[in-house]
């Protein structure tokens, strides 16, 4: 074991880790894949202890996996997934269920001072979340299995040493799953690195495999469905909750110190109402992880199975995540135009949002998660409706009885798009349910007030979204041909249909569309624009564009050059599309030419509102 630290208690063996990853900080380490040195300073702390089992020199500790985790992403959010990867993905399963011959091998390698990295291999190519679909295949060999195959978007794909692998298996029609303990010497190569939009010190890439791995090295698992799987990614799914704590709890430090010290006028940022409501946003997206990272350290186990808190796991990533990338898009609005430059000496803001975006996707997409636990919950109903049964289940009922709050709206027939919007409100549910408790222990009162304030208007935005599908949204976008495949068409062509039918901004929206396919150029996926427009598009909520915008009501306004004006200055002609109504037409859109538009500017075209960032247009209108 790595000396002096098997003897040190849990809040001195976190200060000790907390010092040596001081050097971290986000707001100065470079934006670049860790080097190998600097994560070995880490290692000599033991950042990897507490994963591993006494007897394998480790010190073998759930809360103070989750408390490391907090603190690292307190300072640097993407090293918090870094050290999530490693200890809760990869090396928790070997603890779990390797044999002991493995765990002698492997483990005890974790254990000393040198910088060694384990990653986990399910995704491939063509198989994101249905792992079912995987094309990696593993036979039985005199001495063991041979695996092949190819992997994608693994987390240390070129500098793991250590690898576990998810691959199948079809013989006389009988599909079977395994997991194998690959070294990467044994055949494990990077074919092409990805260059991913956030998250910069881990390195991701396409991966090809050829290895022959001894039978000790094959994980004991049951092998005829992807439960072991699904059980592997529970303990990173909650894991989200300790990220999210620390990232937010830095969010709202910062973001009120900039507010305080930004002046607007005679008055601070701080002091303009709606910027005090931003900041409430993200103060009480701080205390929901608080309260869900208490919920993950004291009710979870991540030493044992943790099948059994599928429910409560489900409903911890989508709403920490989501809880990151809302809070992050409201630091970066308050800080302007300077939250839009990476490596600003002001804030952190720009790299923040990038980092957090890709949360509600890795690990299982939200979407997907939510899904799920819907039908866990539709699965046990015994003849009750859902919000009878939620009303009583222990999980969601005390939030429901406490605050009064109505889910008779779930009580219909869930189709696929109800059960990802049900699991929303339901995840909601648990989540003032936790928020609850964590006042209740803390003291927390006036903060844990507002957050389920924020919660109880979450639930009520997915009532308003049944609301919407039941005006037939979904129909109209489908005769609009929107969505070609997984492509989505260009923002002038589809932007207000496409944004009416998700209700999120339409960049938000390709991302969540395409997945995991994510990287921020060329040589990344070549099958979609998602990240390369994302990037582009995230200013155009904080200034227009005289060349295109989509309102609020998802109307996609585009103009083009005309005709030079007498003023010698080209003036543009504004068209506004909208769907047609249903049943209307051939399904394109209808253009309705609301006449033309003269673009003068007074002094400057653009100007950066103190504060906001909002960009500042006056137009005169000819009719």
């Amino acid at each position: 074991m790595t000396d002096g630290l098997s003897s040190l208690s849990t809040d001195e063996f976190i200060k000790s880790v907390e010092a040596a990853a001081a050097k971290f900080d986000s707001a100065t380490y470079p934006q670049q894949n860790l080097p190998a040195d600097d994560w070995s300073l880490l290692v000599k702390a033991g950042v990897l202890l507490p994963t591993l089992p006494r007897e394998y020199g480790g010190r073998d500790s759930h809360v103070e996996m989750c408390r490391i985790i907090e603190s690292v992403s307190e300072l640097n959010l993407p090293l918090g997934m870094y050290l999530t990867v490693i200890t809760s993905v990869a090396l928790r399963p070997i603890a779990l269920y390797a044999t002991e011959e493995a765990k002698r091998e492997v483990l005890s390698e974790f254990a000393g001072d040198d910088p060694m990295i384990c990653g986990f291999a399910a995704t491939e190519p063509g198989c994101g979340s249905a792992l079912s679909s995987m094309t990696t295949g593993f036979t039985e060999t005199g001495h063991g299995y041979r695996i092949q195959g190819r992997k994608h978007w693994q987390a240390f794909s070129s500098s793991a040493h250590w690898w576990l692998v998810a691959a199948k298996s079809t013989v006389g029609g009988r599909r079977r799953y395994g997991y194998f303990i690959v070294k990467r010497s044994e055949g494990f190569r990077t074919i092409e690195p990805y260059e991913p939009l956030g998250l910069k010190v881990i390195d991701y890439g396409l991966n090809e495999i050829d290895a022959s791995v001894p039978r000790h090295r094959r994980i004991q698992a049951p092998d005829d469905g992807l439960q072991a799987a699904a059980e592997m990614l529970m303990a990173s799914r909650s894991m989200m909750a300790a990220m999210a704590s620390g990232f937010l709890r830095r969010l709202a430090r910062e973001a009120q110190a900039y507010a305080d010290n930004r002046p607007v006028g005679p008055a601070p940022l701080s002091a303009i109402r709606f910027a005090r409501y931003r900041l409430k946003a993200i103060e009480t997206s701080a205390a929901i992880a608080a309260a869900l990272n208490h919920y993950l350290e004291i009710s979870l186990d991540m030493k044992s199975s943790m099948l059994g808190s599928l429910p409560a796991v489900h409903a911890i990533k989508t709403v920490a995540t989501e809880r990151m990338f809302s809070a992050a898009h409201h630091y970066q609005q308050l800080t302007g135009g300077e939250g839009y430059r990476c490596g600003s000496s002001t804030n952190i803001a720009a790299q923040a949002f990038l980092d957090a975006r890709v949360y509600t996707i890795f690990d299982g997409t939200n979407d997907l998660l939510s899904q799920q636990l819907t039908e866990h919950c539709l699965a046990r109903l015994g003849g009750k409706t859902l919000s009878d049964f939620l009303s009583a289940w222990p999980l969601t009922a005390p939030a429901l009885a406490g605050h009064g709050v109505d889910l008779t709206f779930l009580d219909r027939k869930l189709d696929q798009e109800h059960r990802v919007l049900a699991g929303r409100a339901i995840a909601y549910a648990f989540a003032m349910t936790q928020v609850m408790n964590w006042a209740s222990r803390t003291g927390a009162g006036d903060t844990a007030g507002d957050a389920v304030e924020f919660l109880k208007a979450d639930i009520a935005q997915v009532a308003t979204e049944f609301g919407l599908l039941d005006t037939g949204i979904l129909e109209t976008a489908l005769s609009h041909r929107c969505l070609t495949g997984r492509r989505l068409m260009p923002l002038s062509h589809c932007a207000g249909s496409f944004q009416r039918t998700m209700q999120k901004p339409w960049s938000s929206a390709a991302v969540r569309v395409c997945g995991s396919r994510w990287p921020s150029g060329s040589r990344g996926i070549g099958t979609n624009f998602a990240a390369r427009g994302f990037s582009r598009a995230m200013t155009f909520s904080s200034r227009s564009s005289s060349a295109g915008s989509v309102t609020s009501s998802g109307v996609a306004v585009t103009s083009r050059p005309r005709s030079r004006s007498r003023t010698g200055r080209p003036s543009r002609r504004f068209s506004v599309h909208r769907p047609p109504p249903s049943g209307v037409g051939n399904g394109s859109p209808r253009t309705e030419r609301i006449g033309t538009l003269t673009a003068r500017m007074i002094r400057a075209r653009r100007r950066i509102a103190a504060g906001s960032g909002a960009m500042m247009m006056f137009l005169s209108f000819r009719p």
